[in-house]
């Protein structure tokens, strides 16, 4: 998923302010030795932290329905993981940096939710929207401080852009066939004898209902051909 994500993230930085500027999108570390190589103005998107958002966490099991809308398979729900990048801007002078992420926050700004058409592969068969938020809070990242002094750099001007993906839960779970008998109960006397009452049984609602018009049916043919033997008699 998380290639998926790149692959998605770079879409969106190539596109928009800079379509046809051949400025190129990296994810490479951006160490003192990679800003040293590079010749070109650049783009770089760094994923720099990995958590799950545990207030997206849900519990119980998805169905997962048949051609005859019957439950075949039960699926936990997904877990949801903030992907987290710190995107630079690296050319000769400060200002050219400016007008690159001023470019690149005005192209992510407006794809705050993205549909599940707009995902590649596995992402996008999840049916799911992905959120995409740009320069939010950092209680729970590391602070900017702490990842530049990591990477060996100094303290660049930068974008926080975080991207909540949802991950599948394996493995999914065979479910039992669906229930068309209810439970019957027998009454017996104290001493063994025979039942004192008839079965009470209990029948599923799409059983009983099936039963119900069965009878129904049964009884407006029975009042037809009555009507029908009383004319035939007239």
């Amino acid at each position: 998923m998380i290639h998926e994500v790149d692959e998605v993230l770079k879409g969106l930085i190539g596109g928009g302010a800079l379509s046809g500027s051949g400025i190129d999108v990296s994810f490479d570390v951006p160490t003192r030795d990679w800003a040293a190589r590079r010749n070109a103005p650049v783009v770089n998107a760094y994923l720099y932290d990995i958590r799950e958002d545990v207030s997206l966490r849900q519990r119980g099991h998805t169905g997962l329905r048949d051609e005859r809308d019957v439950v075949v398979r039960r699926r936990r729900p997904p877990r949801w993981f903030r992907l987290s990048y710190l995107v630079t801007a690296w050319t000769k002078t400060p200002q050219d940096e400016h007008r690159l992420l001023s470019a690149v926050l005005a192209t992510l700004l407006p794809h705050e939710l993205l549909s599940p058409q707009a995902l590649p592969d596995a992402l996008g068969r999840l049916g799911l929207s992905v959120p995409v938020a740009v320069s939010g809070s950092r209680s729970e990242a590391r602070s900017l401080a702490d990842i530049w002094s990591a990477l060996g750099g100094e303290l660049k001007p930068s974008l926080d852009v975080a991207v909540t993906v949802p991950f599948p839960a394996h493995p999914d779970y065979d479910a039992g066939p669906p229930v068309t008998e209810g439970a019957t109960v027998r009454l017996r006397a104290a001493d063994g004898g025979p039942p004192r009452s008839e079965d009470r049984s209990h029948r599923p609602r799409q059983v009983a209902a099936a039963r119900a018009t069965r009878e129904q049916s049964a009884a407006r043919t029975a009042r037809e051909q009555a009507a029908a033997r009383r004319r035939q008699q007239s």
